[in-house]
């Protein structure tokens, strides 16, 4: 464990030095300073003990060896979800921490300076308001909300605090997204024209949640499984372990249904699906490559196309957006063809384009498609992008016609 801090001087040294751990714990400088105002260790309350919770303890554990931060407490309405987060906190911290059925009891606690939110989508804005309330800072996982009076409610409460509030977002801070910035920034490929992303998968995604049954690494090896199948099987959570009016937090009641409880990124009240799961991340990546903050209009439409498992979130989905700065961007993913995933930036002058899905950091960037190629580039007769052998790619050649170009 990294040792308090002894003197004004060491702590100061801690904020210059430990900025990436700040976003870590979701405390930036300002709030570390204020924190050791009083509290030579930042303690941390953990809201929501579910597979996400996991990686903030362990975003807390390697802050810690560069500041003093420490989780001292577990809340979650369900039973084992605390246990687990528990156990993972005394292994990290060599503490037992104290674990809360309602997060109102945590909160209550004078000395936590800060909680990290990691429940259902639907509940992120709420919760976070709450948080702020108790004079707590906080860190929230995206996506922040799915109803826009909710983020306005989080928005006005955090302003009218003192109170640091960070909503995270993956790889944002990236060396390869940041380096992708600062080409566009510097003009090379001219002014942007056009992004575009397509992020595939060929799976069931979301529906199959590992605590949801004892034996679910077999079941995700049997992809032949019927939908009946599976909503036969015995769950790990039960009605009595957990507090499922609390869970709806608003939203209509409906009977417990332990696949909604775990799955809810596939059940329209809690969430939005690949638009607020994989697509709010593709935007972000867009807001960070254009210094741009918000689109001008959005039209979307999809549908469930492979996995007709019960879902109501598409499998399938496209989106469009036009932006101040004068470009399009457009989102797709398909869930039945997981066709090699890419991101492209299109500029007057040339083109950045990046090979994979969600996260992929190799980038090029080229003269490709600029003002000196009026119609494209010569037309191809052998393939640029060579699928792996194991795919088999081969061209299509139609006997007694000119071969392809």
């Amino acid at each position: 464990m990294t040792q308090e801090s002894s003197s004004g001087t060491d702590r100061r040294t801690f904020i210059k030095q430990a900025g990436s751990a700040f976003l870590a714990t979701g405390l930036d400088a300002r709030s570390y300073a204020r924190v050791l105002g009083a509290n030579d260790r930042i303690r941390l309350g953990q809201l929501g003990c579910g597979g996400r919770s996991q990686g903030h303890v362990h975003m807390v554990k390697l802050a810690s060896k560069q500041i003093p931060v420490k989780t001292v407490a577990v809340c979650d309405i369900w039973s084992l979800a605390r246990e687990r987060r528990a156990a993972q906190v005394k292994t990290a911290f060599n503490l037992d921490p104290q674990s809360y059925k309602y997060s109102e009891d945590m909160l209550a606690r004078n000395d936590i300076d800060g909680v990290m939110i990691a429940t259902g989508d639907f509940q992120h804005a709420k919760l976070c308001t709450e948080v702020v309330k108790a004079g707590k800072d906080c860190y929230v996982e995206k996506p922040f909300a799915n109803v826009l009076s909710e983020a306005k409610e989080a928005r006005d409460v955090t302003k009218a605090s003192k109170q640091i509030v960070q909503m995270g977002s993956q790889h944002r801070s990236e060396p390869y997204q940041l380096a992708v910035r600062d080409i566009v920034r510097s003009g090379r490929i001219g002014k942007v024209v056009h992004i575009e992303q397509e992020w595939n998968v060929n799976e069931e995604r979301w529906r199959f949640v590992p605590w949801d049954t004892g034996s679910s690494r077999e079941m995700l090896q049997d992809r032949n499984m019927q939908w009946k199948e599976w909503l036969d099987r015995k769950s790990q959570l039960r009605e009595e372990d957990t507090d499922w009016k609390r869970w709806l937090l608003g939203k209509p009641y409906r009977p417990f249904d332990p696949h909604v409880y775990l799955e809810f990124r596939l059940y329209k009240d809690y969430s939005s699906g690949l638009f607020d799961q994989w697509m709010s991340h593709g935007s972000d990546l867009v807001h960070l490559w254009t210094d741009e903050a918000y689109p001008e209009s959005v039209v979307a439409n999809g549908g469930v196309f492979t996995w007709t498992d019960g879902r109501q979130n598409p499998d399938t989905c496209v989106a469009a957006f036009t932006y101040p700065k004068g470009f399009l961007y457009t989102y797709k993913t398909v869930f039945g063809n997981s066709y090699r995933s890419f991101s492209r930036i299109q500029g007057r002058d040339g083109t950045i384009a990046n090979y994979g899905g969600e996260g992929a950091s190799l980038f090029t960037v080229s003269k490709e498609g600029g003002r000196n190629e009026y119609e494209g580039s010569a037309r191809i007769n052998s393939l640029p992008d060579i699928a792996p052998a194991v795919d088999q790619e081969e061209i299509v050649r139609v006997p007694g016609a000119e071969p392809p170009n």
